[in-house]
């Protein structure tokens, strides 16, 4: 840059330019997670007009500064620029109670403008405001979307911030192009960490009930449970979209889970919303193509995993309770595609060893957070002298299916299923220990994941589900 350059003051947009997220989406999502009977009158703040609209809901938010997801490579030129003496204007959209308090936190702005209850800082009238303080041409200006170009028609340079082939084009014909910034890439691989495709794991459920009747070689019946679980996986993705929305805040106090698309800014949250829509449409259009009434427990499961994702979540041991409940309910969604009732115990042992992994879940969080920061962990109701308590719950209802395992077993129905019933024994010391090394892996602070993830990703786990069906397939044989 010449040394002139230094000498013209330097406007810079916040959202989605210095900032890889909008300030309008977070707090209109919090204040949907936080106050969801306000959120009901933002259409009647809206008709008064997009700037009243914002000041409403800054005055009714507040947002963690510090841990938005700034562009550090755009932030770090900005520091250089100011240590040199050089002018910063924050010119942003967002209401001014936002961008003061984003200023004060960075400290390499020396003007803020911004919306203001009555006049929406953007587009042409950010150019207007910015002509009348600096001139025509008397300032560069940082952007980073198609609504800055009338104000790049106005200034001297352009900064261009992202991969946006038009944005850029765009800039170009109206200014000279001095900087670009590009931002991460939005590419397949961040969509499917999104949907939490590896999450899908768990629709296999849907297919208990068929091993528990001894037909998986029926293909009807199992081409409606591969049916259910594309169906069923498209609904939970939907709700995972829509669920890290809601956290997106807590999200960036966690050490690893501020790195998911949302927290860390990879993807919008409007595309984020569009996205969870299309997922839960089609999941209902596929399902309408098996038997009414799975699509019924599918409704039921959608409504649950919303009704934990804004209230149940943030109650001890309900959630726990409510993740356990979700899992049972694909059991009796698989077994509403194939036409096979779930049995008492099937159903039994589900509640018990989910609620003892939910516990497992919430053990390896809160431990994680002990001793490095509140006593309450974030977006939960738990706080750091639960850890005993926890443990000893969930090892307890770990304890408690092996003991419905072994109660069903020594039923009469087991001899109508198996040839060889007395072999389903086995059964019980291989589940006894892997429920305990889900434990001791908690209790040595090594469950980084969530459970079931971690047991497909284990091979002491995968060797105790390949025993497990392993000793049901020779007990299925006459010895």
């Amino acid at each position: 840059m010449d040394t002139s350059s230094f000498q013209v003051p330097l406007a810079v947009d916040l959202d989605g330019s210095l900032l890889r997220s909008d300030l309008l989406h977070e707090s209109a999502l919090k204040l949907l997670r936080e106050r969801p009977l306000e959120a009901l009158a933002t259409l009647h703040w809206l008709v008064q007009g997009k700037a009243y609209l914002k000041q409403q809901i800054a005055e009714r938010i507040d947002l963690d500064i510090k841990t938005l997801p700034f562009d550090v490579d755009v932030l770090a030129w900005l520091r250089s620029e100011h240590s040199l003496g050089r002018r910063i204007i924050l010119c942003t959209a967002s209401d001014k109670r936002f961008a003061c308090q984003v200023a004060a936190h960075l400290e390499v702005f020396d003007e803020v403008i911004a919306s203001d209850g009555t006049v929406n800082n953007s587009g042409h009238r950010k150019a207007e405001t910015l002509v009348e303080r600096y001139g025509e041409k008397g300032f560069d200006y940082v952007g980073n979307s198609l609504a800055d170009v009338p104000v790049w028609a106005r200034a001297r340079r352009a900064i261009v911030v992202g991969r946006g082939v038009g944005v850029e084009r765009a800039a170009r014909r109206v200014a000279e192009i001095e900087r670009q910034f590009a931002s991460p890439s939005r590419g397949l691989m961040t969509w499917t960490r999104a949907l939490r495709l590896h999450q899908w794991v768990k629709n296999l459920l849907l297919v208990l009930p068929l091993l528990a009747a001894h037909r998986l070689t029926d293909w009807h019946v199992l081409g409606n449970s591969l049916v259910a679980f594309v169906s069923f996986g498209l609904c939970a993705s939907s709700v995972y979209l829509i669920n890290d929305l809601m956290d997106v805040e807590s999200d960036r106090q966690h050490e690893r889970k501020r790195r998911r698309p949302f927290a860390s800014g990879e993807l919008s949250h409007v595309k984020g919303l569009f996205v969870s829509c299309a997922c839960l449409f089609a999941a209902f259009a596929i399902g309408s193509t098996l038997p009414s009434h799975y699509v019924h427990w599918l409704a039921v499961y959608w409504a649950l995993t919303l009704f934990y994702t804004f209230l149940l979540k943030r109650k001890v041991l309900v959630d726990a309770l409510t993740l356990a409940a979700l899992y049972t309910l694909r059991i009796l969604a698989g077994g509403a595609a194939t036409g096979i009732t779930p049995g008492f115990w099937l159903l039994a042992l589900s509640m018990f060893i989910f609620f003892s992994l939910a516990l497992v879940k919430r053990y390896s969080e809160l431990e994680a957070q002990t001793g490095r920061g509140p006593q309450m962990a974030r977006g939960r109701g738990y706080v750091a002298n639960d850890l005993p308590l926890i443990q000893s719950l969930g090892i307890a209802s770990g304890f408690a299916a092996v003991v419905v395992l072994a109660l069903y077993i020594n039923g009469e129905t087991i001899a109508l299923r198996y040839a060889s019933p007395q072999i389903v024994w086995l059964t019980v010391p291989i589940l006894l220990y892997w429920i305990s090394r889900m434990w001791v892996k908690a209790h040595r602070s090594e469950m980084v994941d969530d459970p079931v993830v971690f047991a497909i990703t284990d091979g002491l786990s995968l060797m105790s589900i390949a025993a497990f069906m392993v000793v049901l397939w020779a007990a299925t044989l006459q010895w």
